[in-house]
């Protein structure tokens, strides 16, 4: 079974970092394009970002965390990582990993973590 696990939310001050990590399995981690999305209370799921399966993992982001945002992943250990900088209270949601790639496939899949919370208020 497709696992995916995350890891790494919590509370923060605005201007603040975290790095959430989600950790797969049950499939073959390489070969998946992989995805960041979140959902803020009261708000359907919102794409953040997208590595790409290959040797080069081209990344894509949404302008609402683009520059701030990176995505990144680490193959030999099937874990998919989001590195937050200059965080906003409206980045204030669960966030999940989930496997495909682009806004309609990750953001539909039902190969999605059980998410993790970021807070960010002062």
């Amino acid at each position: 079974d497709v696992q995916l696990v995350e890891s790494g939310g919590g509370s923060v001050q605005p201007v603040g970092s975290l790095t959430l990590s989600c950790v797969a399995s049950g499939f073959v981690f390489t070969i998946h394009s992989m995805s960041l999305v979140r959902q803020a209370p009261g708000k359907g799921l919102e794409w953040l970002s997208t590595i790409y399966s290959g040797g080069r993992s081209r990344t894509e982001y949404a302008d609402s965390v683009k520059r701030r945002f990176t995505i990144s992943r680490d193959n030999a250990r099937s874990t998919l990582y989001l590195q937050m900088d200059s965080l906003k209270p409206e980045d204030t949601a669960v966030y999940y990993c989930a496997r495909g790639w682009g806004p309609a496939t990750a953001t539909s899949t039902s190969a999605r973590g059980q998410g993790t919370q970021v807070t960010v208020s002062s």
